[in-house]
């Protein structure tokens, strides 16, 4: 099941704050589909469970979630003390120095430019089903955060564009990172710029510290621990 996606703003945040102190098995509950035992095996469960009550249309496509509104929707798996637990994934890492000639044009920058976030309990000591779900956060960088972001980009990028992809490491970038992201290490994908012609390396995806959103969180007073 499948809503429709929100009309406008004040829709996506009514809906999104309805979920506010409601545990996993009841937005489930909502919306006829079982809770798995363990999330090993289903990365991302919860990720499409949101975007189906919320309305989010996108799916895979290389714009946000909400595409009517400009607004992506990330999540935020928050530990026993109300921390992140992991970097948040923005998007695939495009080795083409085409893609990476501008930050105002760069998808990293498309995707963090309106951001609803989910935090929710993911401590291995709570039930999936009785995992809870914060109250949401609807973000915009302010003007230091994009100076990071941008910071954070360039260097990353210049290295890329350099064809230095392979030197940078998960410690580069005060906000933003680079890690590899593929199923196994078979899983090559082309560098357009290598000198070699068809040289190939994993596939990387842009990160955010989990240092970064929390800041984002604690900042807008949104998701309180108990």
């Amino acid at each position: 099941m499948q809503n429709l996606a929100p009309t406008n703003k004040q829709e996506l945040m009514e809906r999104a704050n309805s979920l506010a102190g409601m545990t996993i098995q009841q937005l489930a509950n909502k919306m006829n589909i079982d809770v798995p035992e363990s999330l090993v095996h289903a990365k991302g469960w919860f990720g499409t469970l949101l975007e189906q009550y919320l309305g989010a249309e996108a799916a895979s496509a290389p714009k946000p979630d909400f595409i009517n509104l400009d607004i992506e929707l990330k999540t935020i798996p928050i530990d026993e003390n109300g921390k992140p637990k992991e970097s948040t994934y923005i998007c695939v890492a495009q080795l083409d120095p085409i893609a990476l000639s501008s930050w105002e044009n760069s998808l990293v920058h498309h995707k963090l430019a309106h951001v609803l976030w989910i935090p929710f309990e993911a401590s291995k000591t709570i039930p999936i089903a009785l995992r809870r779900i914060g109250t949401p956060v609807l973000w915009k960088p302010d003007t230091r955060q994009k100076k990071q972001l941008k910071e954070d980009w360039q260097e990353l990028c210049d290295m890329i564009v350099l064809g230095e992809v392979d030197k940078i490491s998960a410690s580069m970038g005060t906000c933003l990172q680079i890690r590899p992201k593929a199923a196994n290490a078979a899983s090559l994908t082309i560098d357009k710029n290598q000198s070699e012609a068809n040289s190939l390396t994993l596939p990387r995806g842009f990160y955010l510290r989990p240092s970064f959103t929390h800041s984002i969180v604690t900042s807008n007073n949104k998701y309180s621990h108990e």
